[in-house]
């Protein structure tokens, strides 16, 4: 009966047409109306940070290269990834994220808990020539991360977040471009200026290995060094913070 209908129906274009529709729309409903309640449902952890002006601008270097294109950031419950990558992702690791950049494609490794894995050395030398540290890689080099980061656009995106209610103060966007520097250069006179905004959590260092000019590099490898680090929600107990 079911087939005959779907048959009979193939023969009419309108119709099929309305079908796609309906089809479509009951999916979008079931999809998208739950994330009306994610404020709800979904607490923030009491030892979420927020990502530092410096971090959100390799965030979006990271999303300009497309990195996402080969790189997940979620770990599934499996026991093979859990043994790999640490933890499974819980959603409230990405309550502040917008985009949120869990993708599903990987022609390279799962990146969620890639903060602290590796040295900044090690990072700069794998996106100047991946091959110097993973000969087997194919991933493309990036040598002009080396170039000067303008940090200009970084406080209308933190006020932008602000809207969304990622908890950043008019003071933190105010100084966003000036912490953005003060995070890579912990000698500088604003070094100390950047630790009363964000505490001591945030490292502070040069990423790129030079105490020059800051670069893309610096952003880029601040945040992937930042990956995992926000909380220990999924450290500590996922199941229990999850309310599972």
């Amino acid at each position: 009966m079911v087939l005959r209908l779907h048959y009979n129906l193939e023969k009419l274009s309108m119709g099929l047409v309305v079908g796609i529709i309906v089809a479509g729309s009951i999916g979008g409903l079931v999809e998208i109306a739950p994330l009306f309640t994610i404020d709800g449902t979904v607490d923030v952890p009491a030892d979420m940070r927020v990502q530092t002006p410096l971090e959100l601008a390799g965030r979006a270097i990271y999303m300009r290269e497309g990195c996402y294109a080969c790189h997940s950031q979620m770990i599934r419950t499996l026991a093979d990834e859990i043994d790999r990558y640490g933890p499974y992702s819980v959603t409230a690791e990405s309550v502040w994220d917008h985009p949120m950049l869990w993708g599903s494609k990987r022609t390279g490794p799962d990146l969620a808990r890639l903060g602290g894995k590796y040295s900044d050395d090690w990072h700069v030398l794998h996106l100047l020539d991946p091959r110097d540290v993973v000969p087997q890689s194919i991933m493309p080099a990036y040598p002009w991360l080396m170039r000067p980061l303008d940090p200009a656009l970084i406080g209308p995106e933190m006020a932008v977040l602000a809207s969304l209610g990622v908890p950043y103060s008019d003071d933190m966007i105010a100084h966003a471009a000036v912490d953005a520097s003060a995070q890579a250069r912990p000698d500088s006179a604003i070094a100390g200026d950047f630790a009363d905004r964000y505490g001591d959590r945030p490292a502070q260092r040069a990423f790129d290995g030079d105490g020059g000019d800051l670069t893309e590099m610096d952003a880029l490898v601040a945040y992937l060094q930042s990956l995992g680090t926000l909380t220990r929600i999924a450290w500590d107990d996922p199941a229990e913070e999850e309310g599972q």
